[in-house]
């Protein structure tokens, strides 16, 4: 089994930006583990996603359904469909534990969402969770920090 890498752990970020801005959803739920969870908090050092209200916290099964949403032909708002630009500042690697295959990397970035003639761009901070599952990284967890997380929102209708 190869050791993974700070290269790696860049590109992997990297490469799941890509797979969203190109709607490769089913290829990017792939990434996450069983048990993941994609977080989005509502208010800024928030540590605990059941004891407070979040933006979005949802879990392998919750994304899936979000993907057949957004895939589905009787989804009105998604006609036309919504796209998506990730504009990431390099990853930095927060912490890597090669014993336990476990890793934190954080990236900051600027997200545009459009559709139709509405555009509308968050900035923020990713925080991937990766862990290693038979040689491969998978998301654990998912925590996005948007600069005004506690603002007013309309629908999020992607994934950032």
């Amino acid at each position: 089994m190869t050791a993974i890498t700070e290269r790696n752990l860049i590109d992997f970020v990297y490469a799941e930006a890509r797979m969203l801005d190109e709607q490769r959803f089913e290829d990017w739920l792939t990434l996450f583990t069983e048990d993941a969870y994609y977080w989005m908090p509502l208010a800024h050092d928030q540590q605990d996603p059941k004891l407070h209200t979040s933006l979005m916290y949802e879990d392998k099964l919750l994304l899936r359904v979000r993907i057949e949403r957004l895939s589905g032909q009787r989804t009105f708002s998604q006609q036309p469909k919504s796209r998506c630009h990730h504009l990431l500042q390099a990853p930095s690697i927060e912490s890597s534990n090669p014993a336990t295959g476990e890793h934190i990397v954080r990236t900051a970035f600027h997200y545009t969402e459009t559709r139709l003639d509405k555009q509308v761009i968050y900035a923020g901070w990713s925080t991937h969770h990766l862990v290693e599952v038979e040689g491969k990284l998978r998301i654990r967890l998912k925590r996005i920090d948007l600069v005004n997380c506690d603002a007013a929102f309309g629908n999020i209708q992607l994934f950032m």
